[in-house]
C-alpha cells in the first residue's frame, strides 16, 4: 500500500493550487491572530494537496476523483 497514492483529478489539483495561493499569505497580510494562522495553516494543507496529488480525508472514505 503506497501512501501517497494519487486519488484526485488535475483540475481539483489546480483549484486548490489557486486557493492556497490566496490563503497562505493571510498570515502576513492580516494581523497575526489565531484565525489568519488557521487560513495560512489551511493553504498549506492545499498546496501539499495539490502538489503531491492526494488528498487524506479521501482516501479515509475511499473516495477517488482520478481516473487511473
Amino acid at each position: 500500500m503506497q501512501l501517497f497514492l494519487t486519488n484526485q483529478n488535475k483540475a481539483e489539483r489546480i483549484v486548490r493550487f489557486i486557493v492556497s495561493l490566496f490563503l497562505l499569505p493571510s498570515f502576513f497580510l492580516l494581523e497575526q491572530t489565531f484565525y489568519s494562522t488557521l487560513l495560512g495553516g489551511v493553504g498549506i494543507i492545499l498546496l501539499f494537496n495539490a502538489v503531491v496529488g492526494t488528498c487524506f480525508i479521501y482516501r479515509f472514505f475511499g473516495a477517488s476523483t482520478c481516473k487511473v
